[in-house]
């Protein structure tokens, strides 16, 4: 099944998406930015679908929305991460320039200083347990960063940082769907447990996407944390999915350590996961699908231990 988002959440425009292409990059730079028009200008390895990212020289990006609720983001990242950087223990994004419209693109975007650094698959980490410990160190400071006039969830961030209901129709719908494949009364339990813990504090800052390629590392260590388009202020829940999703035993009871998170966030945090996995458990992609596979049976085993 594919996701269903509610009104306002970003959806790429896969017409432009097919257009954004390095020769586009080079008019928008030429026009725009022409002290850099004799740059070079290639795809990145791995260049995303909610934004296209291109390197514009050796120290240099260039980073294009794939559709109108992504554009959104453009301005924020330019607002805030001159303000976040300085207060975080690892690199962020830098950026250097902010693209308006122009040569066939109908969005704003940007240029970044570029960061050198692979993205955190687990083989690449030397040590997993300081990794996270590492990441949750990073959220901490980020989660003291002073909220004030910050982004609040809402459609730019795709609700990340809002409430866990704005997702509850699809997830029972997506819980209903697979009801061959799953546990349905312990998947519903998990569900309905997140959706309890309602956060009660004051909104702070989250990233909004922590995923294994929104991190990177270098020597084995975490370097840098990328990609802010779903951050804002807000519960900081959402960020915790990354403990199904990449780590496990000793480094997953680190990162809740680090971040010295209570037991409804922590369910909170289980709900974002679930929701995630539930939608690309049958995604056309066999890797987005196998993953959603292993992050329901984290969760599962989760749950069964703390009966």
């Amino acid at each position: 099944m594919s996701a269903q988002p509610p009104p306002g959440v970003p959806v790429t425009d896969a017409a432009l998406a097919d257009r954004i292409d390095v020769a586009m990059v080079r008019r928008l730079v030429a026009e725009q930015f022409p002290r850099w028009a004799q740059l070079p200008v290639r795809p990145v390895e791995v260049g995303g679908w909610d934004n296209r990212t291109f390197h514009l020289g050796g120290e240099m990006t260039v980073r294009l929305p794939s559709g109108a609720g992504y554009a959104l983001q453009v301005d924020k990242e330019q607002r805030w991460l001159p303000v976040l950087g300085p207060q975080l223990p690892v690199e962020i994004p830098v950026p250097l320039a902010h693209g308006r419209p122009g040569a066939g693109y109908p969005y704003p975007w940007s240029v970044y200083r570029w960061i050198d650094g692979q993205t955190a698959r687990a083989e690449r980490i030397d040590d997993l347990t300081r990794f996270a410990t590492d990441l949750g160190g990073f959220l901490s400071a980020l989660r003291r960063v002073d909220a004030t006039d910050g982004p609040l969830a809402g459609p730019h961030s795709a609700w990340r940082g809002g409430p866990l209901s704005t997702y509850d129709a699809e997830t029972r719908a997506a819980i209903e769907a697979h009801r061959d494949r799953l546990p349905v009364d312990v998947v519903a339990g998990i569900w309905q447990a997140a959706l309890d813990a309602v956060w009660p504090g004051l909104p702070v800052w989250f990233h909004g996407d922590v995923a294994e390629g929104n991190l990177l590392v270098r020597d084995g260590r975490l370097a840098a944390v990328i990609d802010f388009g779903c951050s804002g202020v807000g519960d900081p829940a959402c960020d915790t999915v990354i403990a199904w999703t990449l780590l496990h035993g000793p480094s997953r009871a680190a990162f809740r350590a680090a971040l010295d998170l209570d037991d409804d966030t922590w369910a909170r945090g289980r709900g974002w996961a679930l929701w995630k996995a539930l939608i690309t458990l049958d995604d056309e992609d066999p890797a987005k699908a196998e993953r959603a596979g292993h992050v329901l049976g984290e969760l599962l085993a989760e749950h069964a231990v703390a009966r």
